[in-house]
């Protein structure tokens, strides 16, 4: 029988938070799916409505934690895959930072995005 590894020490911070992630993005996407299909149907979302959720301090802050939060999550998901893959030395440290600048930007372009749609900036 083949051995299981995992690089997730489970009782790491990353492990705790690669949980807490997940259940954050099914319950904002529950709420995005409730919003789109039974509040508004999604022939009636128009731009100028989605900047308008977007002035309200709740729904661009969930927007935002959601951003974040699906960053972390994929990142951080991608980098353990590779890692249990046999990733490791220089490599792994490279690829490490490329994620983790990659992470940094997304966040950055996506709350740039956010800032703008709600009349911010």
């Amino acid at each position: 029988m083949a051995e299981h590894y995992s690089s997730f020490d489970r009782s790491g911070r990353r492990w705790l938070l690669q949980r807490l992630t997940a259940v954050f993005l099914i319950g904002t996407l529950a709420f995005h799916f409730f919003l789109l299909h039974f509040v508004n149907h999604a022939s009636e979302i128009r731009f100028a409505g989605t900047q308008a959720r977007m002035d309200e301090v709740g729904y661009f802050s969930m927007m935002v934690l959601f951003l974040v939060a699906a960053t972390f999550h994929g990142v951080n998901g991608v980098y353990n895959a590779l890692v249990n893959m046999g990733l490791d030395g220089m490599q792994k440290r490279v690829v490490g930072g490329v994620l983790a600048l990659s992470g940094v930007l997304l966040i950055g372009q996506g709350i740039r995005v956010a800032l703008a749609m709600a009349g911010v900036i």
